[in-house]
Order: structure tokens, then sequence, then C-alpha cells
């Protein structure tokens, strides 16, 4: 099976190996720095102490006294400084404080033979063999001048140990090893957290596109960086938003294509209704109208032939009104006042809204611009929105009218919004309830909603049912205030 690695722990390993070599070299330059520095101070101290010991012992060596320059140099010897050897201008030793046997190969070789610099410095780091075992010295040797004369009278040659210096060496590699594991660990975390940083917004973009490969347009990716990354996400945002609208529109098309399907296939159905329906339903009517205009039944019979009177009454009903959906109206608009147009359409039902009590509470927004409309197509539709309002509410209830200026996406358009306090429509059924013969009521076709959208519609406009607070349905009217067919 293949392994994968994900994209934060590559780059937490990339960040790794680097951090290894950069702290690896940074420790290493550190260490050389500090080494070659304490190895300068080792020196310098070496060289004032010869230049010390040059001082102390001078007279001895004006004098050619070189028994007391013996002891004197023995004087001075200390747990540093390990031993100490004079030579005189022909590079022969002359004094020394330790055994010559034991030193032999110390005090044989002057390194400054023949050098008549004053600055001359000699210094090297070796082993020597002290006491039965090698020690780590630095020897150091400078040239002898006196004051007002420019001949070397010799050199001395000190050797310090360098135990110290290395055990000091040793400290501050401890510190730099530990400083530098410091700095890689903290390194680390930091390269851990950028990585979560850089990767979490490309994890939510993956998951984006996998939703959006599912169907989810409606999914955001939260913008929370200016970067790169935020310009990313934004464009990812931009873009299910366009593809967002692009579905919407695909399904508005799509809705009204079945529906102009479903238009011509009920045009068809009219026409054969109003054919093969209508005329001998006209027949009927009359015969019927004119045996009881005769007089000659009795109550039973003219009772019964009423009954059938009403009958053909919804029949023609029917064809009616499936002739008035399928037929394409030519429209005639006019500005009117939104205003003007609700008083209209609730006149027609004032009758019925006296009968059940229901309150009818009207709120215009002063100054509204005038919409225009075919003034008899809009009065239609707001009369059948009425209508419905009306049967769903219960005696004695309210219903809502307002209108007022669409604002943000519904501006420059009129709301309309009518509102009642009945027994609802379920969420699932707010598209479905302009279709079409679709109806939950025991009497109609359910043609009055699906024919105030198309009517709606054809003013550029939109009809919707819209969520509300408490009990009830509320529909929602936007009207183009320039726009008209």
């Amino acid at each position: 099976m293949k392994l994968t690695m994900t994209l934060p722990r590559r780059f937490t390993l990339w960040i790794a190996f680097l951090l290894v070599i950069l702290v690896g070299a940074i420790t290493w330059v550190t260490e050389r720095r500090e080494v070659s520095t304490i190895y300068e101070e080792t020196k310098n101290k070496g060289v004032l102490i010869a230049k010390n010991l040059i001082d102390h012992n001078l007279r001895y060596l004006l004098n050619y006294d070189y028994d007391g320059l013996q002891t004197g140099i023995r004087e001075q010897l200390d747990d540093r400084l390990l031993y100490v050897v004079f030579y005189d201008k022909f590079a022969t030793a002359i004094a020394y404080n330790r055994e010559i046997a034991e030193l032999n190969a110390v005090y044989c070789c002057s390194r400054l033979q023949g050098d008549n610099r004053p600055d001359s410095v000699a210094a090297q780091a070796k082993d020597v063999a002290l006491g039965g075992k090698l020690r780590p010295v630095i020897e150091i040797e400078i040239p002898i001048f006196i004051h007002g004369s420019s001949d070397r009278w010799g050199s001395v040659k000190v050797g310090l140990s360098l135990a110290e210096m290395r055990a000091e060496v040793r400290r501050t590699r401890l510190v730099l090893i530990l400083m530098g594991l410091v700095g890689f660990l903290l390194g680390l975390g930091g390269a851990t957290v950028l990585a979560r940083r850089i990767s979490r917004p490309i994890e939510k973009l993956v998951e984006g596109t996998v939703r959006i490969s599912q169907g989810d347009f409606d999914h955001r990716i939260e913008i929370s960086s200016e970067d790169e990354i935020g310009n990313l996400a934004r464009s990812f945002n931009d873009m299910t938003a366009r593809l967002l609208d692009a579905r919407g529109q695909m399904e508005d098309a799509h809705r009204k294509l079945v529906q102009a399907e479903k238009l011509a296939s009920i045009g068809r159905l009219a026409a054969t209704i109003a054919h093969e329906i209508r005329n001998p339903l006209t027949s009927v009517k009359l015969n019927i109208q004119k045996i009881v205009e005769d007089g000659r039944l009795g109550p039973p019979e003219t009772e019964h032939l009423a009954i059938s009177q009403e009958g053909i009454a919804q029949i023609e009903k029917f064809i009616k009104e499936l002739l008035n959906y399928t037929r394409v109206a030519e429209l005639h608009p006019e500005r009117f006042p939104v205003a003007l147009i609700l008083e209209e359409s609730a006149k027609v039902l004032a009758d019925a809204f006296r009968e059940k009590r229901i309150a009818l509470e009207k709120r215009i927004e002063d100054g509204l611009p005038e919409i225009l409309v075919d003034g008899d197509k809009m009065r239609q539709v707001f009369l059948n929105v009425l209508r419905n309002s009306l049967e769903a509410t219960s005696p004695g209830g309210r219903i809502k009218v307002t209108a007022a200026r669409g604002e943000g996406a519904a501006a420059g358009k009129v709301r309309v919004r009518i509102s009642d306090g009945g027994c609802g429509i379920p969420e699932k059924d707010w598209e479905n309830i302009f279709e079409p013969f679709y109806t939950t009521k025991s009497s109609g076709i359910g043609l009055g909603l699906a024919i105030s959208r198309r009517i709606v519609e054809q003013h550029k406009g939109t009809i919707r049912v819209v969520r509300k607070r408490g009990p009830g349905t509320a529909f929602e009217i936007l009207i183009p205030v320039e726009e008209a067919s």
C-alpha cells in the first residue's frame, strides 16, 4: 500500500531538515570563533606573562647572572605556567625552571632564532610530557630587547597549560549545543504552527471543493487573513457565489421550461375541453334553465335542478380559469400607486372580511413611487393572495398588508407583503403552491397562485412565501418600479 504524507508533515520535515543544517552550521561557526577567541586570549595572557618575566629578571640577564635568573624564574612558577626557558642571543638555553632531561625537547630549540623583530611572537599549541603524562600546552616565545638598543639579547619561552582553556571550550560547546537544541525545538514548533496555519486554509479549500462537487454551492470559506491564502479563499467564495447564481439561473430556466411544457399540455387540454365539453354543457345549462323557468315543477325537483346548475357553474368556472391560465395575455402597463391597487383588491373581498370578522391592517410607506403595471392583472394577483389569506385565517383574526421600498438586492422595487395568522404552509410546500393544480383546499383547482406567479413574472417581478414570526403565512411580492413587458 502506497503511503502518503500530508502537506503539514512534509512542510515540517523540510523545515526540520533545514533547521538541523542551519543550527549545526551556526553552532560550528560559533564554536570555531569562540575557540579562536579563547585561544587568542590565552596567547595574549602568555605574552603578558612572558613580558612580566622579562621585566622581573632583566637585571640578571644584563649582568649575565644566569644562576640568579634560574632562581628568579623558578620562584614565579604556578599551576598554569608549566615551564619557562630563557635563551641568549645565540638561541642557547641559559635558564629554565625544570630539569633539562624532562623537557629536553622544549629547551633545545628556540623558534625565534635569527628573528630580530621586536614585536615577534611565536605561539604553538601542543602536548608535552610532564610528570609521566601528556599535558596540553600553548607555547609562547617573545624576543628580549633592551630600551635604547636595537640588538636582540635573547628570548623567553613560556608554556601555559591549556587544561582550563579546553574545559572552557567544552563548556562553550555544551552551551552552544543546548542553545542550538533550544533553537531547533523552537524553530520546529514554529514550523509546526506555521504549517498548520498554512495548511488549514488549504484544507478548508479542499473541503469546500469537495462540498461544491457534491452540489453544496451555499458553502463559504471563512476569510481570516489578507495574504495570498485569504485572496484564494475570497476568490473561491466568489466562484461559489457565481456557481450558485448560475445554478439558480439554470434551475429557474428549467422551471420555466417545465412550466412552458406544462402550459403547452394544459393548453392542448384546455382546447379539447373547450371544444368537447363547453358546447354540450351550454345546451344542458339552457335546457335546465327553461325547465326551471317553466314553473310547473315542485319544490324538490326545483332544488335538484338548482344543484345541477351550481355544478354546471363550477365546470364553467374551471374551464374559464384553465383557459385564462394557458392564454398568454398581453400587458397594458400604466403607472399606478400601489396603495390604489391594494385598496381596489381589498374592496372586492370587503363583504367576506366583514362576514368572518377579520381585520385588514394596511401599512403603506409614504412617498412610494408609482409602479408601471397592468392594473387589472396586478389587482388579480393581490386578490388571489388576499383570498388565500382570508380562507386560511380563523374568524376574528387579522391580515396585515405592508408596502415599502425594497432594500439591498431588492433596490429599485416596491415590496408588498401580505401575511396572516392562519394555519400556515409547510416549508417544503412553499414552492409547490405556485405549481398549477397544486392545492391543499377541498375546493378550487389550484390555479390561482400559478396565475399570480405568471402575471408577476411578466412584470419582471417575483412572488414567494417568506419566513415570519409566529403562525401563519407571509407572501412577498417584489415589483420593479420602471420595468414593464
